[in-house]
């Protein structure tokens, strides 16, 4: 198992063409959906309740609870800390931002002489994922260096010739070797070289200095059409088109050094620089029915179908190598033309299936009058059955298909489906209400090399709503437990950081009944 995750990993340094990884995957697929303000207020429990905007990306059902219209705003700031230990050692970084979240309009009308009562359809976005994050940790390791997973590659790919070897590799050890990282062993000849790492001579002595951050950006907004009925006011269907728009950026620099001042060590040291994006657009369908088997209980079932995005990478890297005083760089971009390599491909991402009830207090057809609710969801993500395929048009050799094929394999055997709880309620005291809300979204990871992750939401607000004019105020805590590889190998020790995100986002929903 864990051979098959190295080899997706390390393949990232033979082709610019071929730079997903695993880890792509699950970005993209383990997310937390925003929402209104009183939708993440309940926790983004919003399977079975409905007569929510938030309802278009949940259970599209939830919209035929409209008999009227609504136009929404609703604008977010967001502050966390990172903390990241690696090697025993713990650092910290912050991030602030401004986020513009769900927003859109619902229009509903009908008779209720009719078996279909009303309809309501809404037209909507959300941000679906954010991606923004600082990540910083730095340890003493003295059982690898970053440097073998090129030793790796050269031996992987039986490697003797160092004029193959300075251009082979262009985004992995072409650049560790023309900066002298990587070199020849004395006494070996052109065409039946060895190959060494310059920082391993150091390495069981006093170890290295190792230092990585890690800086993305970007989300996934969705906009999304919805349609919905209220069938004889017993069951509610409903369905959502949506077009999710990617955008991601990530930053990445790994340095490691020499923790002595001896100058005879001949390192001292070098730095891995990355640059990657991605943009793309996808779709997906999403459907959901709500049934009231009595006054007061509420059902919800909804399917969000895979979604299949179209995506675009462009990758670059620099490797920087400081030997014996002088400093030699050099550069991926040097031999892709000047520009960053690109890639295209299809990524097709988990289906989801959520379940859901609700207790309304006092249920009756005036809302006004209604004094409350309780309400729960059960979703469920398969994560492994993500998939990468290539783009037909751009690169469709049998070179690339067998990567991708290996890669999905990877993914497989690294990641599984989890079990996500949403719960929530609210209290209403005339035209003021109160409301508590927790989510837990559980691990993704197969535990290959010790990886645990979990998101925990706990949040609390407000709302007013009077004379056709409403306004929510939320506040989410949210705790995020993950793991961070600078890198992977197959024949020597690695190690990962384990990091917990602390956020607080605050949300203000306004709203105007149309």
């Amino acid at each position: 198992m864990k051979k098959c995750i190295f080899i997706a990993s390390a393949m990232l340094t033979v082709s610019g063409l071929s730079a997903q990884e695993p880890a792509d995957a699950l970005r993209y697929s383990w997310t937390v959906p925003g929402g209104t303000a009183r939708m993440q207020a309940i926790g983004g429990a919003m399977g079975s309740l409905g007569g929510d905007i938030t309802a278009t990306f949940v259970n599209p059902a939830g919209l035929a609870f409209f008999k009227t219209g609504d136009l929404v705003l609703t604008p977010s700031y967001q502050f966390g800390r990172t903390t990241a230990t690696y090697l025993n050692r713990t650092e910290r970084d912050d991030t602030r931002r401004f986020n513009w979240g769900t927003t859109g309009f619902v229009i509903g009308g009908g008779s209720s002489s009719r078996t279909v009562r009303n309809a309501a359809f809404s037209i909507a976005y959300n941000r679906m994922a954010d991606f923004n994050s600082n990540i910083l940790y730095r340890g003493q390791n003295t059982e690898s260096s970053y440097s073998q997973k090129y030793l790796e590659e050269i031996n992987r790919n039986n490697i003797k010739d160092g004029n193959v070897l300075s251009e082979a590799f262009p985004f992995g050890s072409s650049l560790a070797f023309n900066t002298f990282w990587i070199d020849t062993v004395g006494g070996s000849t052109n065409g039946n070289f060895n190959f060494q790492s310059r920082s391993l001579n150091i390495l069981s002595a006093s170890g290295l200095l190792q230092q990585h951050t890690v800086s993305t950006r970007g989300g996934i907004d969705e906009i999304a059409l919805g349609l919905a009925a209220n069938l004889r006011d017993k069951l509610m269907i409903g369905g959502t088109l949506g077009i999710p728009i990617l955008h991601f950026s990530r930053k990445t620099e790994f340095l490691e050094a020499d923790p002595t001042d001896n100058a005879g060590n001949g390192f001292d040291f070098a730095q891995v620089s990355e640059t990657l994006k991605t943009t793309g657009v996808g779709f997906n369908l999403k459907a959901g029915l709500i049934y009231k088997p009595t006054e007061f209980w509420r059902l919800g079932l909804a399917v969000h179908s895979p979604t299949i995005y179209s995506l675009t990478d462009r990758y670059e890297a620099e490797v920087t190598a400081n030997l014996d005083g002088s400093t030699t760089s050099d550069f991926s971009i040097d031999y892709t033309e000047g520009v960053p390599a690109e890639s295209k491909y299809t990524l097709i991402t988990p289906y989801r299936v959520i379940g859901s009830v609700s207790y309304v207090l006092r249920e009756i057809q005036d809302v006004t009058k209604q004094r409350g609710f309780l309400t729960a969801d059960v979703e469920y993500v398969n994560h492994k059955a993500s998939s990468f395929s290539p783009d037909e048009e751009s690169d469709n050799s049998e070179s690339t298909k067998a990567y991708l094929k290996q890669l999905n394999r990877s993914i497989d055997r690294a990641y599984k489906g989890t079990f996500n709880f949403r719960a929530g309620g609210e209290l209403k005291f005339t035209t003021v209400m109160v409301r508590l809300g927790a989510a837990y979204y559980g691990n993704p990871y197969k535990d290959i090399n010790g990886e645990k992750g979990s998101r925990l939401n706990l949040s609390g607000g407000l709302g007013y709503r009077d004379k056709g004019f409403f306004v929510d105020l939320t506040y989410v805590h949210a705790v995020r437990r993950d793991v961070n590889f600078a890198y992977r190998l197959q024949s020597a020790p690695y190690f990962g950081a384990t990091t917990r995100n602390t956020a607080g986002n605050v949300l203000l929903t306004v709203g105007f009944k149309i």
